[in-house]
């Protein structure tokens, strides 16, 4: 009889041991992925050489809540005209600025800057010849693709307000001889 009751008290410990891990899981778990770090699945060739589709992302979804994007900095961000699909574009001009681009240069007009000067392209294998000028508002970032002939960016909807950022890449765990700490950086 002992034993029975014995075995019924180490079934009911051990579920209740379950049970509790089970809720600290969730409660560090999910607020983690809901409010600082969330993977990602790169789809499309419009980063390539700097993400190729299938990379694996984990994404820092805290700073921007601290601070603002800097330039050259590649985000995860939702759609403006789709809110549920997420791209990935590299910030060519931050808010208040003039991006105007000739054949393959892109320069930034801002206060700091009124005659302009030329972004640092290197990253950029599959060039294109552009032609655009843009002003940017208070909120507003000018996002691009690295593979320039296949991304829809920018160029084609406009604008990107802040409230769409959702963060920038900080691992790359796929493919395995990529893996890295920050990567799209410069």
């Amino acid at each position: 009889m002992e034993s029975e009751e014995k075995k019924e008290s180490t079934f009911k410990s051990v579920a209740k041991e379950i049970f509790i891990f089970i809720l600290i899981a969730v409660g560090i778990v999910l607020p983690f992925r809901i409010y600082m770090a969330e993977p990602y699945i790169v789809s499309g060739a419009s980063m390539d050489p700097t993400f190729e589709s299938g990379d694996y992302l984990i994404v820092n979804k805290i700073s921007y809540r601290f601070k603002n994007p800097e330039r050259n900095t590649v985000v995860i961000f939702r759609y403006p005209n789709d809110t549920s699909k997420n791209f990935i574009k590299r910030i060519i001009g931050l808010p208040n600025e003039t991006v105007v681009a000739k054949e393959n240069t892109i320069r930034i007009i801002n206060k700091k800057n009124p005659d302009g000067f030329e972004i640092d392209q290197s990253y950029i294998i599959h060039n294109v010849s552009l032609n655009f000028e843009k002003t940017l508002g208070p909120n507003e970032y000018f996002v691009m693709g690295d593979n320039r002939s296949e991304s829809f960016d920018s160029r084609s909807w406009g604008p990107l307000e802040k409230k769409y950022i959702l963060g920038e890449p900080i691992l790359r765990l796929y493919p395995l001889s990529e893996i890295g700490v920050s990567p799209g950086k410069n």
